[in-house]
């Protein structure tokens, strides 16, 4: 599958974003977590931008508001990839 760079590149800014301002504190956590782990910058921010993904689609396709409690539970399974 082709991957949608501007997508992509907003998603890495939401968790940035998020990093940066500690909001939701886990991703953070889940950043720092990653790195110590071994995964560079950049998987650590691919790991957590499927969740993130995950949760923007269901707003998008499901008119749902964002789940932050599903998100959080997500990235505190990572470095585990989503099920299908």
């Amino acid at each position: 599958m082709k991957t949608n760079e501007p997508l992509k590149n907003q998603i890495f800014e939401i968790i940035e974003n998020q990093i940066r301002e500690n909001n939701p504190k886990e991703t953070n956590i889940t950043y720092k977590r990653l790195i110590e782990l071994g995964y560079s910058k950049t998987e650590s921010k691919q790991f957590m931008s499927q969740y993130m993904a995950i949760e923007l689609l269901d707003v998008l396709e499901h008119k749902k508001p964002f789940n932050e409690v599903r998100y959080v539970n997500n990235l505190k399974t990572l470095p585990k990839e989503p099920s299908k």
